[in-house]
């Protein structure tokens, strides 16, 4: 007989794990970068649509999917839809497979720049400077798959430990923490001599920029930074009570991910004009090579930049272990593994599949597959392709296959006031699945 399923202690705690599975490195780390690559202003507006019409519902979709089955993708998959769609699920969990492999690299990073902040290396408000050092890193062999299989045991410790007293109890204080460390770092960045031109091209759109890259860029950031089509967000639903307003928790979730999305925006675009850097100009490495020089010119720099990046370690480690709690799940429930087992197990192929991710920007660099490295090819086919595809399948089989039984389960049975979930399933039915479809199509053919 299966041991009871676990859940979450309190509200509070699935709406902090589950935020910390939504806010991490796609938010503080990527969310900038991209809207400095695409536009500023434009991309924040039709960000903030995706995350409004396609991200709100999704969430809402995939946590109903979870909370139904109290199980893993694939069997919750199979008990709300039956036949066929388990194969939904099972993408999901190679997604967040794929994802984790390159999200520990990245995450290895912020562990390196934690050092750094203490050894001095980035005292230094010299751009050109500051780019070696990072550079230096991340075309290094040993270093960064050093510091990934370091994140990789952290994430395993964590997942070892279970839902309640590992996730929730973290993510219950780290999380206000990296929310109170970004807001005084808004304030600074946006008091930088030259940060009032960032701000400009932050919040005010120039759609003659726009383009179907645009969107794509937009929705897949979206799924990256909520978790969505990989599974994550359907294992947390799993664990929560059924008997929870699950409306009020994933807009609480939504909303917080948005902010901390926006903050990081307003703290990093501004930080690059006043730093005299183009935006897009440091591509995946803005966050670490900008905000160091933010860090130098601020009184006790040196402080402030080892809390951000303990915290932004901290962030990550709350979303990476999100995703390799999606796989550890699965093969607990499905094949009766223990879950020290099935994280070890886990752990190591992670790490293993890394090692490519990790040398894209050194030994492997000259190594292309389709034209892009490792570490660029897995982040295409999971945010471009992967991840809005199990967001189309989500919304089809809660729109079309569950229908009138989804809004049953989202309101407990008529116990939730929700007079709008008929437009939930409108939007589920035709309006998501006719958007990310399109956006899909770019994806591959642009």
């Amino acid at each position: 007989m299966s041991a009871p399923r676990e859940h979450w202690g309190s509200r509070l705690g699935f709406i902090m794990a589950a935020a910390g599975s939504a806010v991490g490195l796609g938010n503080i780390w990527k969310f900038p970068y991209m809207t400095g690559e695409n536009g500023g202003g434009a991309f924040l507006i039709i960000y903030l649509g995706c995350i409004a019409v396609f991200g709100l519902s999704l969430v809402l979709a995939e946590l109903l999917i979870g909370r139904s089955a109290q199980r893993n993708p694939v069997a919750a998959f199979r008990h709300v839809a039956g036949r066929g769609w388990p194969a939904v699920g099972a993408m999901g969990i190679v997604t967040a497979f794929v994802i984790l492999s390159f999200y520990v690299v990245v995450a290895g990073w912020t562990i390196a720049y934690m050092l750094f902040s203490v050894n001095g290396s980035l005292s230094n408000p010299d751009a050109d400077a500051l780019n070696a050092v990072f550079d230096h890193l991340t075309a290094g062999t040993w270093e960064p798959i050093a510091y990934a299989a370091l994140f990789t045991a952290l994430t395993a410790g964590v997942v070892i430990g279970g839902v309640g007293q590992g996730i929730e109890r973290a993510s219950k204080i780290l999380m206000p923490l990296l929310f109170l460390i970004l807001i005084a770092l808004v304030v600074r960045a946006l008091t930088l001599p030259g940060a009032a031109a960032g701000l400009e091209f932050f919040l005010i759109p120039d759609f003659s920029k726009v383009t179907g890259a645009t969107f794509t860029a937009a929705i897949g950031q979206a799924f990256f930074s909520l978790s969505l089509g990989m599974g994550a967000m359907l294992t947390y639903g799993s664990y929560m009570p059924r008997e929870r307003n699950l409306p009020t928790d994933a807009l609480a979730v939504v909303s917080l991910d948005t902010l901390i999305a926006v903050l990081a925006g307003l703290m990093v675009i501004p930080a690059m004009f006043a730093a005299g850097m183009t935006p897009g100009e440091g591509g995946a490495g803005t966050t670490f090579k900008v905000l160091p020089a933010v860090f130098d010119a601020m009184p006790g720099g040196m402080w402030f930049a080892l809390g951000f990046f303990l915290l932004l370690a901290v962030a990550a480690l709350t979303s990476s272990v999100s995703l390799l709690e999606t796989v550890v799940c699965y093969f607990v429930d499905e094949h009766a593994v223990s879950r020290r087992k099935a994280t070890a197990y886990s752990a190591v192929a992670v790490f293993a599949l890394s090692l490519p991710a990790a040398l894209s920007f050194g030994l492997m660099a000259d190594t292309k597959l389709f034209g892009m490295t490792f570490f660029a090819l897995m982040d295409y086919l999971s945010s471009s392709i992967t991840l809005p595809l199990g967001g189309l399948l989500t919304a089809l089989c809660v729109g079309w296959v569950m229908g009138p039984r989804a809004i049953d389960a989202l309101s407990n049975q008529g116990r939730i006031h929700a007079p709008w979930a008929p437009v939930w399933l409108f939007i589920l039915r035709f309006v998501a699945p006719l958007g990310i479809g399109w956006i899909l199509l770019q994806g591959l053919f642009s």
